[in-house]
């Protein structure tokens, strides 16, 4: 049985979206196989998290206990390694995030299973585990095939994929931890929040986001007076973040902010993809650039080839009029 075991993430209580989101790509994987998809959650209080992640039609395992309360590599790994030994999945997922990352090229040297990382695509072709990941900021795509083993390792890009809609009712089965000591040289010290300046853009319904095409600072009026024309927020690239023209809490990417605003305006910005992994949850994207062969085209609902500052007035202009 090729079974796909998809490891949830969580954080203070909360699934993280990426979670749902390799829910979107394991199904056709397991079925190429011939197996099944199955979430594994590690964790303490886990009963609510259980029951939404079965509404996706999935087998829920349940590792319950307090040694899991926070996040800790070291304890992931272990108790990985040992699941692994039991349950003998074809493939194992987590995310490609701060705790993937961490621990999933351990567990690889230890168990010396081969690991592909930062996956955006994943298929099973041929009797060939193939992921797909992209180079060169985006502009090139490699698809790799996975030298044969009894399992495979693969870590998977937050907000690649669309996570899948809720289905139908999966089953919860718990299971036993595997940790029977603790791990004294790495401990959970405190959860610090980062802090939220004035404007939270995670929850900004409309976002007009700027990038190197702005040059400098003088310009930004231009773009502010968009963005109060239909009552957006400002956002940005970190190459915006970095020159400081707007403030690093606005940074859209994957070193910044995941933000899923119904409407994404990107003005001057290429689209490296750890700015796409940040934006493509929006459900409209319009984006103006010079360069027909930018990379937010690939994303963008609506493209504009041309110079923004000679689309910015008109765009405003027609703006105002409509408003």
């Amino acid at each position: 049985m090729g079974n796909v075991l998809v490891l949830a993430e969580h954080r203070q209580g909360a699934l993280r979206d990426v979670s749902f989101e390799m829910l979107a790509v394991a199904p056709g994987v397991a079925e190429g196989m011939g197996g099944e998809v199955v979430v594994l959650l590690l964790g303490s209080s886990l009963d609510d998290m259980a029951k939404k992640m079965t509404e996706y039609g999935h087998k829920v395992m349940v590792l319950d206990d307090p040694a899991f309360e926070n996040f800790n590599g070291e304890k992931y790994q272990m108790a990985l390694s040992a699941i692994i030994d039991d349950l003998k999945p074809a493939v194992l997922m987590t995310g490609h995030t701060a705790q993937g990352v961490d621990f999933m090229p351990a567990l690889a040297v230890e168990k010396k299973l081969p690991l592909v990382s930062d996956v955006v695509e994943l298929n099973y072709e041929g009797d060939v585990l193939k992921a797909t990941r992209q180079l060169y900021s985006g502009k090139v795509n490699a698809v790799v095939a996975f030298k044969p083993a009894d399992t495979y390792l693969v870590t998977f890009r937050e907000g690649a994929v669309e996570a899948p809609e809720a289905s139908a009712a999966g089953e919860v089965e718990k299971m036993d931890s595997p940790l029977k000591e603790d791990v004294p040289y790495r401990k959970f010290v405190e959860y610090i929040e980062a802090e939220v300046g004035d404007v939270d853009i995670t929850q900004s319904e409309i976002l007009v986001a700027i990038g190197r095409g702005l040059k400098e600072d003088k310009n930004l009026p231009e773009i502010e007076a968009l963005a109060e024309t239909i009552k957006a927020d400002l956002a940005g690239s970190r190459a915006a973040t970095d020159a400081g023209w707007i403030p690093h809490d606005r940074q859209v990417g994957t070193s910044g902010k995941a933000v899923k605003p119904k409407l994404y305006i990107a003005l001057g910005i290429s689209g490296a993809f750890q700015h796409l992994a940040g934006m493509k949850g929006a459900k409209t994207i319009v984006a103006v650039n010079k360069d027909p062969e930018a990379p937010i085209f690939t994303v963008a609902d609506y493209a504009i080839v041309d110079d923004m500052f000679k689309v910015l007035p008109k765009l405003t202009e027609k703006l105002k009029e409509l408003k």
